[in-house]
């Protein structure tokens, strides 16, 4: 009788096969655009922050929606 802790019937390996195969897309989405939100920010603060468009808080908001949006149809194209 073998008793490992990874054999292929394992159902905690099922399990975390299955999280990496099925992982949300909108989790993806989210993590992906927090990555591009953080290149875009940097390059607009300073317009961002004047306060001249909107409040800084929604626009900074805004912006993190936009990048998530945009990543989730990256992530739809294929």
């Amino acid at each position: 009788m073998s008793l490992t802790a990874f054999s292929s019937s394992a159902p905690l390996t099922d399990l975390v096969f299955g999280a990496s195969l099925f992982f949300p897309p909108l989790f993806k989405a989210v993590l992906l655009g927090f990555f591009f939100w953080l290149l875009i920010h940097p390059l607009i603060r300073g317009w961002i922050y004047s306060g001249d468009v909107w409040h800084p808080t929604l626009m900074d908001l805004s912006l993190f929606v936009l990048c998530v949006a945009g990543a989730l149809w990256l992530l739809s194209l294929g």
